[in-house]
């Protein structure tokens, strides 16, 4: 018995999801790309930011201690 409704939830479950993904609006290729070349730019931009912060506490703390 208790397998039985194990086995029900998780069948319910299965077919729940197909029911759900049928619904989702797949991008296309076209955007796909666009979205990737933003994060990747950003994630650049970041980078650069991020590291040129560092050089400048370093030469600030350098300054400092000497």
């Amino acid at each position: 018995m208790a397998f039985s409704l194990i086995d029900n939830k998780v069948i319910n479950f299965i077919k729940e999801a197909r029911i759900e993904l049928k619904k989702v609006v797949w991008p296309k290729r076209s955007e796909i790309k666009k979205f990737t070349l933003i994060v990747i730019g950003v994630s650049v931009a970041t980078a650069i930011f991020l590291g040129l912060l560092d050089f400048l506490f370093s030469l600030g703390i350098r300054n400092i201690i000497q």
